[in-house]
């Protein structure tokens, strides 16, 4: 028989619907105090709708939930910081031109009398903002503002927001989608120093490898059901990994041998240098041919994604040529980049991939509504776009609440990716773009989105891929080309280069 009173966290018989979908349909689980608890689960699960309720964003349609045993009926997250529990979202919830320790008081700021008017005690709390940072390893400049900092750096501010509220059960939503393989292991590191000091931790991810490491237990979701809890240690990944997608998940990834053909991307003497004139791509030069998975490999911010950019028209090129099937394109707009057969996945869906207002027929038809069929004569006819979207919807998997008419702000991360790829891929580009194109996507998704990759390559299609995943390069790459601080220090074929080589010029430790 279950002991209820074992459990610091409670949901029982929790249903949430919104318009078009059960999103969580009659989930029941315990998470036990000073354990890490995982949800694991494909995008568009109901995952994060689940610990939103939990943290009184949303309000369950039934069910109850139990904090140390009580009752509580949460409605806010001002509620739900008053009974110690605290999130890390997914896109973070920061003002970007505040200082970090304004972002972490926000709302709770601790006054001091000025002569006859109280002001934000800043003084007091910059130093108990470095004090906490300190004490949990999340070392940060409570001077520095947001929009000046990494993505990393980012998350720790979120984390502190949660300590310096005195949160105990701690909601972690996917928070390793945005960070270098360096910083995941830095943040698996916080997480289990957190648990160490009594802390409950709940993970939101569709990461095995990140379960394997760091999680007690694990409940499986699929698509708003509770399939299953486990105990993590004693689960092998590919049963997690099945029931996660409800089918047999194949780990390995079966490439053909590749069949160049003309060279459609020419990249000579590339130079990009950033706002403040500093060159962050010196002197690149590179081809793709048709029925080419040419990868780029490189640790964050070394100076990969804007070559990529360049090559898509998003950021001006200082010196050095872009060519598309002999034709210089340099300067070339991106709408004309676009119908000379360039297509792009951003490494950031939600500022530049999307137009998050829209619907997801909108969306799906970014790249091409002023052309037939959704456009003639200058006028647009919804029923175009309805049925593209309708037909990209059901070929890619594409999980939405509202179908073609949600609006695209509302979904899941790993959605969003899926409406981009599918976007640009049924534009049927000569040369294909993919930024970090699996970032935040579940274990099925990224194995559907390989196939796709290589399903392109093999029709003739030119493909450059940058990703900081280092075994997606291995596992993709015809060609690879390392960059280190803005230099490609080499290019090879795939099959003539190590793991631990290619991770030696990311590095610079080996340079030719």
């Amino acid at each position: 028989m279950e002991n209820h009173e074992e459990y610091i966290v409670e949901m029982r018989h929790i249903t949430k619907r919104f318009p078009g979908i059960v999103a969580n349909d009659d989930i029941s689980l315990g998470i036990k105090k000073g354990e890490i608890f995982a949800l694991l689960g494909e995008n568009g699960a109901g995952k994060s709708t689940l610990m939103s309720m939990l943290f009184g964003m949303y309000e369950p349609d039934e069910g109850e939930i139990y904090i140390r045993g009580k009752k509580e009926h949460i409605t806010s997250p001002n509620q739900a910081t008053k009974l110690n529990i605290g999130m890390v979202h997914q896109h973070f919830k920061l003002v970007s031109n505040y200082t970090i320790a304004e972002n972490i008081i926000l709302g709770i700021e601790p006054m001091r009398r000025a002569g006859l008017f109280p002001v934000v005690d800043i003084k007091s709390t910059n130093k108990k903002v470095a004090e906490l940072s300190r004490q949990y390893g999340l070392e940060v400049d409570p001077t520095a503002k947001i929009e000046d900092i990494n993505v990393s750096i980012q998350q720790r501010v979120e984390i502190l927001k949660m300590l310096y509220r005195e949160a105990e059960i701690l909601i972690f939503d996917e928070p390793t989608a945005v960070l270098t393989p360096q910083e995941i292991d830095f943040l698996l590191k916080i997480i289990r120093g957190l648990r160490e000091q009594g802390k409950t931790i709940i993970l939101i991810t569709h990461k095995l490898e990140e379960i394997k490491q760091v999680a007690d237990r694990c409940a499986i979701l699929n698509r708003g059901k509770l399939v299953d809890i486990l105990d993590v240690a004693s689960t092998p990944t590919q049963i997690m990994a099945n029931l996660m997608v409800g089918r047999e998940v194949e780990m390995a990834l079966e490439k053909s041998k590749p069949h160049f053909e003309q060279e459609v991307l020419k990249v000579q003497h590339l130079t990009v240098k950033n706002r403040d004139g500093f060159p962050v791509v010196k002197d690149v030069s590179f081809s793709i041919h048709a029925g080419e998975i040419f990868a780029i490999a490189g640790v964050s911010g070394n100076g990969q994604t804007e070559i990529a950019d360049a090559v898509a028209g998003m950021c001006r090129v200082s010196e050095g040529t872009v060519s598309l099937m002999g034709q210089e394109i340099t300067h070339s707009s991106v709408r004309d980049r676009n119908d000379l057969g360039v297509s792009y996945i951003p490494e950031d869906r939600q500022a530049v991939g999307l137009v998050l207002d829209f619907d997801l027929a909108d969306n799906l038809a970014l790249k091409s509504y002023y052309k037939p069929p959704f456009c003639e004569k200058g006028i647009l006819h919804a029923d175009a776009f309805d049925q593209y979207g309708s037909k990209l919807i059901e070929e890619y998997d594409i999980r939405s609440g509202q179908g073609i008419h949600t609006i695209t702000r509302s979904m899941s991360g790993g959605n969003q990716q899926k409406a981009i790829i599918a976007r640009e891929i049924e534009l049927d580009s000569k040369l294909i773009i993919f930024v970090q194109p699996t970032r935040g996507l579940d274990i099925g998704a990224i194995e559907n989105i390989h196939r796709q990759i290589l399903k392109e390559r093999d029709k003739g299609k030119a493909i450059l891929l940058v990703s900081l995943e280092l075994e997606e390069i291995m596992a993709l790459a015809d060609t690879i080309g390392v960059v280190f601080s803005g230099e490609l220090l080499k290019i090879a074929p795939a099959d003539t280069m190590t793991t631990n080589e290619v991770g030696q010029f990311m590095m610079g430790v080996k340079q030719e």
